[in-house]
């Protein structure tokens, strides 16, 4: 990466200091929509349950499956707002919107977000597991068996738990969509372990493909690359976010809803001869593999 990139600015420094981030406090926005769009039907008469759907990449998702015709429940930590605006967002688009507030780590809260979208819903047809969370350290000493728990338990326990309380409503034609990273396959020095969740989510995605593909439910994974979320200003310094995505061949940090259509695309019978694999939404980075 040469100089001038390394120190190219997209987007005015900034940091949050709680975890997770809030949208609300971001500049600018994430993009969560495409008002361009015109949907076809595609998710008609279907209910979809997002994990992280309240902001950046889940909230585009949930946007965009709602315009074609989801109803959509969304999970989210504690960003009331963030979620709120989520749900009127959905709700713009003529859809019904669940928000359920805990933690994708507990498997009783899974159990209980799934019971909650079935009964508010009327079904599940669409998993998306979404919720992470990363801790950045320059130190591998610094990586202590707490944060290591804590990131194992969000981004790769949580898709277990929400999958083993999903698949009892999931019929035949159902679709799970996990999202993985970059990262699972050129790595980053600085979160290993969230990159390793990441590369066990590949491989649970592959996995859970081979044995649900009997039942008729494909499983699929998306792996973006820098997208301008509330993960990012909430967990680097401000030197860092100012330059977020510089060093993609495209220059630039993706928008959320440059992303989303990967997960409808995934979601819908447009894939119906998918199952098992990753979509690479990344500015051009040429390391997936």
């Amino acid at each position: 990466m040469s100089q001038g990139t390394s120190e190219k600015q997209n987007q005015p420094p900034q940091h949050q200091n709680q975890r997770p981030g809030r949208e609300s406090e971001m500049t600018p926005r994430p993009k969560a929509e495409d008002r361009q769009y015109t949907p076809s039907g595609k998710l008609r008469g279907k209910v979809a349950l997002i994990t992280g759907g309240d902001s950046g990449i889940g909230r585009a998702v949930a946007v965009l499956f709602a315009r074609e015709g989801a109803d959509v429940a969304i999970v989210y930590l504690d960003e009331g707002e963030d979620a709120k605006e989520a749900a009127r967002l959905v709700e713009r688009e003529g859809q019904r919107c669940v928000a359920i507030a805990g933690d994708v780590g507990r498997p009783e809260f899974c159990a209980k977000a799934v019971e909650t979208t079935v009964s508010e819903l009327g079904r599940l047809d669409v998993l998306v597991n979404n919720a992470a969370e990363q801790h950045p350290q320059k130190d591998m000493a610094d990586i202590s068996p707490e944060q290591i728990d804590r990131t194992f338990r969000t981004n790769i326990y949580g898709y277990f738990f929400m999958t083993q309380a999903a698949l009892p409503h999931l019929k035949k034609g159902a679709s799970i969509v996990n999202t993985t990273s970059v990262t699972a396959y050129r790595g980053s020095p600085d979160l290993l372990d969230y990159s390793a969740t990441k590369g066990a989510i590949v491989a649970f995605t592959r996995s859970l493909a081979q044995k649900l593909v009997k039942d008729g439910i494909r499983v699929n994974g998306v792996a973006p690359g820098p997208i301008w979320t509330p993960l990012i200003p909430s967990t680097f310094p401000e030197d860092k976010v100012k330059s977020f995505g510089a060093n993609t061949p495209m220059q630039r940090p993706g928008q959320p809803n440059e992303v989303a259509s990967c997960f409808l695309f995934l979601a819908c019978e447009d894939a119906s001869y998918i199952t098992g694999s990753v979509i690479h939404p990344n500015g051009g980075d040429p390391t997936e593999s």
